[in-house]
C-alpha cells in the first residue's frame, strides 16, 4: 500500500523513540495500528462499493441491450398463430371422425363368451327329470287358472 521497506520502518521507529520516549511509544504504536486497520477496512469497503456499482451498470447495459432486441408483439403473434393452427387441426380431426359412424362391434373388440340361458334349464333336467316335469305342469296349471 505505502511501499515501505524494512530500513524505512527502522528509521521511523528510531525517530518515534527519540520524540515520544520509551514509555509512550507502545501506546502510540497501538493507536497507529488501529488507525491503519480502520483505513484499510474503509478503503476495501470503498473498492467493493465501486465494484458493485460497476457490475450493476454492466447488468443494466446488458438488460437494455436485450430489451431492445426483444419484440413482444412478434412473440404474441407467433403464439396466436400456433394456437389457431392447433384449433384448426382439432376441428378437422373431430369433423373427420364425426362423419364416420363406428359400428358397435367392428372386430376390434370381441364380446365375452356367455352361457346360453337354456343351459341352467338343461342342467336341472339332467339332475332331476321328475322334478322339472312336475314343476312345468304346475306352472302351466297356474297359468290356465289365472286366465
Amino acid at each position: 500500500m505505502f511501499d515501505i521497506g524494512f530500513l524505512e520502518l527502522v528509521l521511523v521507529g528510531i525517530i518515534g523513540l527519540i520524540i515520544l520516549g520509551p514509555e509512550r511509544l507502545p501506546i502510540a504504536a497501538r493507536t497507529l495500528g488501529k488507525w491503519v486497520g480502520r483505513a484499510r477496512r474503509l478503503v476495501s469497503q470503498f473498492t467493493q462499493e465501486i465494484d458493485k456499482e460497476i457490475e450493476i451498470e454492466e447488468l443494466k447495459a446488458q438488460l437494455k441491450k436485450q430489451g431492445e432486441s426483444l419484440d413482444i408483439n412478434k412473440d404474441v403473434r407467433q403464439i396466436q398463430d400456433t394456437v389457431s393452427q392447433a384449433l384448426k387441426e382439432a376441428e378437422q380431426y373431430t369433423e373427420s371422425y364425426a362423419d364416420k359412424e363406428l359400428e358397435p362391434h367392428s372386430g376390434e373388440y370381441e364380446p365375452l363368451p356367455r352361457k346360453a340361458p337354456d343351459a341352467a334349464y338343461h342342467d336341472q333336467t339332467s339332475l332331476a327329470p321328475d322334478q322339472t316335469e312336475s314343476s312345468q305342469q304346475a306352472s302351466s296349471a297356474s297359468h290356465t287358472t289365472h286366465k
